[in-house]
Formats: C-alpha cells, sequence, structure tokens
C-alpha cells in the first residue's frame, strides 16, 4: 500500500507551509486599504422619537 509511505507527502506538506509561511503571507499582510478606518465616537446620540402620526 504505497499511500502509507508519509515520506513524499510529509516533505510536500512541509515545502507548502515553508512556502505559504515566507511568501504569500508577508505579500498579502503588506497590502493596506485605501480608507482607513475612522473610529467613532463611544457616546450614543439620543434617538429622537417617531414624529410622524399613524393613521
Amino acid at each position: 500500500m504505497p499511500q502509507l509511505n508519509p515520506a513524499p507527502w510529509l516533505y510536500i506538506l512541509i515545502a507548502s507551509w515553508v512556502i505559504l509561511l515566507t511568501v504569500v503571507f508577508p505579500k498579502t499582510l503588506n497590502y493596506t486599504l485605501p480608507n482607513e478606518p475612522t473610529l467613532q465616537s463611544v457616546d450614543k446620540e439620543k434617538q429622537d422619537s417617531w414624529l410622524w402620526s399613524w393613521h
């Protein structure tokens, strides 16, 4: 049963993770958002009551 031999698959797994961690992740982490998020105030504004009459 050749699928039980872990030698080639372990090497492929380790090599793919090394490539992923050294090449792909740093490239994707360098992207910046076009619009930086702004902080919203912590205080909640008072909501006005509904002014329309219901019919």
